[in-house]
């Protein structure tokens, strides 16, 4: 039977998640989106020659939606589709924060919702998308949501309770790393090298790094050791970090970031 899959709210990560499944070979007869302007609803269905219709039709015409919407305008869409949307609705949600028992008591008892944190890779198919499941959803529920996001990178599934977590590790992942090499650059122009010089180096460095991680299948202790030489120049910048307390720093970050997805969770502004 053909699924049709509706993504509502359809911004950059909306559209990312679009393109990539009709790359992964479904069909934009099958999908749906809807947006807020009129000229962007146009332009998407120029674009990838898919029907642009409104929250409630999207509510009843298809059988898996994706909600893409920001947080805090959440509720509201909830409020939108809660009369149209069957029980036998698939809902995956991608808001930070916001828990699947927040989608259940809004919408038909018994919907099947699950919640995903990705990340901005996923406009170049190099996203991280970490899944759990609601109360009601089930094996192909998730199997389902799984072969939307690996359009766009790879999924991983946890418990609910370890979404935050997630969020601060993988979802703000991104940002740490364009922090990081920010300021890598400036140290390259400190150094003496020309800003684009020091841009291609640091980015480079990055790539070739994250590419052992991933295919190596060491530990990044022994890769960094790898390159740690006895009284050379990397052991003299890894003190200096250590002294700086980048460590700590790390880990506080990342807290914070927890803390923050637990208090959009409570609805904290």
């Amino acid at each position: 039977m053909t699924q049709k899959v509706a993504v509502l709210g359809t911004g950059k990560i909306g559209e990312a998640l679009l393109s990539g499944m009709i790359r992964g070979g479904w069909s934009p007869g099958d999908l749906l989106v809807t947006a807020r302007r009129a000229e962007r609803a146009a332009e998407l269905r120029s674009r990838y020659g898919v029907e642009a219709v409104r929250n409630a039709e999207a509510a009843q015409a298809a059988d898996t939606l994706i909600l893409t919407v920001k947080p805090q305008d959440m509720a509201a869409l909830l409020d939108e589709l809660a009369p149209h949307t069957a029980a036998d609705r698939l809902v995956i949600s991608g808001a930070a924060g916001i828990p699947t028992r927040f989608f259940e008591d809004r919408l038909t008892a018994g919907t099947p919702v699950i919640r995903v944190m990705t990340n901005t890779p996923a406009l170049v198919d190099e996203a991280m998308s970490v899944i759990s499941a609601g109360t009601h959803a089930g094996e192909a529920h998730l199997a389902h949501a799984e072969e939307i996001f690996n359009g766009v990178g790879k999924t991983l599934r946890v418990p609910e309770a370890q979404q935050d977590a997630a969020t601060a590790l993988s979802g703000s992942g991104p940002a740490y790393f364009y922090y990081l090499v920010e300021a890598m650059t400036d140290a390259g122009i400190l150094l003496g090298l020309p800003r684009d010089k020091a841009h291609d180096l640091i980015v480079q460095a990055a790539i070739g790094a994250a590419v052992m991680l991933r295919d190596s299948g060491e530990h990044p202790v022994r890769l960094r050791e790898n390159v740690t030489s006895p009284a050379g120049t990397t052991i003299n910048a890894i003190r200096e970090l250590e002294n700086h307390g980048v460590r700590a720093a790390l880990i506080a970050a990342l807290e914070a970031a927890r803390d923050r997805s637990r208090a959009l969770a409570g609805g904290q502004g």
